[in-house]
């Protein structure tokens, strides 16, 4: 089989490309050229080899117990610090976790956790963790947040919660989110739903399985990797909101439904495939639920034109298609 291409690090255009979309006629060209050279600085040529055993690679949410550091989060406690010790902030997350089965209900005694460890400033509070219970998790208190905080906090979703949707015209993709692996992520997205506003939020790329995966996002045997790469790319960047780069997170397997950053975003990407190929290259922060897919594979029928940058073949969409995010509960959440 083919030699495996190193995956070019993706480049967002400059900011004064985009600062000309006051007229209508800026607008378009920025969109299509962004679109073209993102595509080109984002995904590999075709020739790809088998991916390396991926049996080290985080594969869900319940794999990862990550916080923000420089955090501390309010809220009634449901166990406190002072009598609630342990030796990092990941088992601190796990304390909270292990109060929060997916029950039917979706109800958890602990949607949050607040940890103490740092050795010079917390003293003699060291290896606090407080389990807390947030009234609205997807909204949750806020005390603190520095580099001068002490504490790192995380969230805890449980059934049917932190699911946020994005409205097209083609029907709505809810997604889960994933605070354990991508936590600086989910609080992007806390900030983006509490804006009310996406403007310029789009997909402008879109591509099938063609014949390199089958339905259910496996690869076929003996079959090139791209192109096409069943992939959705877009933009997540706010019209007039300045986006501060997400930094490196965990990187669980890109698999059928997962959306991750391209780079530190804005850029997105939402997978059709099973893209064990791109092992360790993108934070994947969430996934689209099942019963989605469906408006994510229409987007790939769409017209796109063909392009070629640097011999890798791309389908930018010829009409982007614009979505709004909003908050979502889904009941059918597993």
């Amino acid at each position: 089989m083919p030699a495996l291409a190193t995956l070019p690090l993706p480049r967002r255009p400059s900011d004064s490309r985009r600062r000309g979309r006051l007229l209508l006629f800026l607008i378009v060209l920025v969109a299509v050229s962004a679109a073209a050279a993102l595509a080109y600085l984002s995904f590999p040529s075709a020739a790809l080899t088998p991916p390396p055993a991926a049996s080290s690679t985080v594969r869900a949410d319940a794999d990862c117990c990550r916080g923000i550091q420089g955090l501390e989060l309010w809220g009634p406690a449901v166990k406190w610090g002072s009598n609630h010790r342990l030796p990092s902030a990941a088992a601190c997350c796990a304390s909270c976790k292990a109060m929060c089965p997916h029950a039917e209900d979706g109800a958890c005694r602990c949607n949050s956790w607040v940890f103490c460890g740092d050795e010079r400033r917390c003293k003699d509070r060291l290896g606090e963790c407080w389990l807390k219970k947030q009234k609205d998790v997807m909204a949750p208190a806020v005390i603190a947040r520095g580099e001068d905080v002490m504490w790192t906090s995380g969230l805890v979703f449980g059934k049917g919660e932190g699911i946020f949707g994005l409205e097209t015209n083609l029907g709505t993709l809810h997604i889960q989110l994933l605070p354990g692996c991508a936590p600086r992520s989910v609080d992007y997205f806390i900030d983006l739903l509490g804006l009310h506003s996406c403007a310029g939020c789009r997909f402008y790329r879109a591509e099938g399985r063609g014949n390199v995966w089958d339905a259910e996002g496996n690869h076929e045997k003996n079959a090139a990797f791209g192109p096409p790469y069943a992939l959705l790319q877009g933009t997540l960047e706010v019209d007039g909101v300045p986006f501060n780069g997400i930094a490196r997170e965990a990187y669980p397997a890109v698999k059928r439904g997962s959306i991750a950053w391209v780079g530190s975003g804005p850029e997105f990407l939402i997978s059709l495939a099973n893209h064990d190929e791109w092992k360790d290259t993108y934070t994947v922060f969430g996934h689209v639920l099942p019963e989605d897919m469906a408006i994510a594979e229409e987007m790939a029928l769409l017209p796109a034109s063909t392009d070629v940058w640097s011999n890798v073949t791309v389908k930018v969409l010829r009409d982007p298609v614009y979505f709004k995010v909003k908050r979502s509960s889904h009941a059918s959440f597993v």
